[in-house]
């Protein structure tokens, strides 16, 4: 009776997700369309929102305040270790991180409802490059509501003024999150 009570709970997680790897869902404003309907699924500046202030505790134990980031395009990555679809997609986010890296532009993970053991382990399996904030009770991730549904993966692209400028609803391939990236770290600030 126990191991089906905890099967139950794996598979509830597990439906949690909110897509599959490669399937290229990027909103590109109120509606979500596919990448191709604004310069590189980018939304334009006029209808960019400033992003809710995110600081707390990295997985490392480091203080990360976002905001310092500012000047900087910023890719805002919501995972957990648990999450298939954010499994799939770490080595797309690495690969992307370390082709924009140099055009100023950061990446920081938000690893929420999730335990700080697995999620570390998953970092250093995945070798994730960038830190990501531990938000175990998921109170950074409700920041987000109405921006990033409340499972993950979900990836945000703040433009260098702090404001969301692209959202991913689902996990990315490289090819995705590239573009957006590469149309947003030519903006200057």
């Amino acid at each position: 009776m126990r191991s089906r009570a905890l099967l139950l709970v794996l598979v509830a997680l597990l439906a949690g997700c909110t897509g599959r790897a490669g399937t290229g869902n990027v909103a590109t404003g109120p509606q979500q369309n596919s990448i191709g309907g604004i310069a590189g699924g980018v939304f334009p500046a006029d209808d960019r929102e400033p992003a809710p202030s995110l600081a707390g505790s990295t997985l490392t134990g480091e203080h990360l305040d976002v905001s310092t980031l500012r000047g900087q395009v910023v890719v805002l990555n919501f995972w957990a270790s648990w999450c298939a679809p954010c499994i799939a997609e770490a080595p797309n986010l690495n690969a992307v991180y370390a082709k924009t890296r140099s055009a100023g532009v950061a990446f920081v993970g938000i690893d929420f409802k999730d335990d700080r053991t697995y999620a570390q382990s998953f970092e250093r399996s995945k070798k994730v490059a960038y830190p990501s904030l531990f938000d175990p009770d998921g109170q950074l991730l409700l920041k987000f509501r109405g921006l990033a549904p409340q499972s993950p993966p979900t990836t945000l692209i703040l433009d260098r003024q702090g404001r969301v400028a692209a959202r991913f609803l689902q996990a990315v391939t490289e090819t995705e999150l590239l573009a957006p990236v590469q149309v947003l770290a030519a903006e200057r600030a």
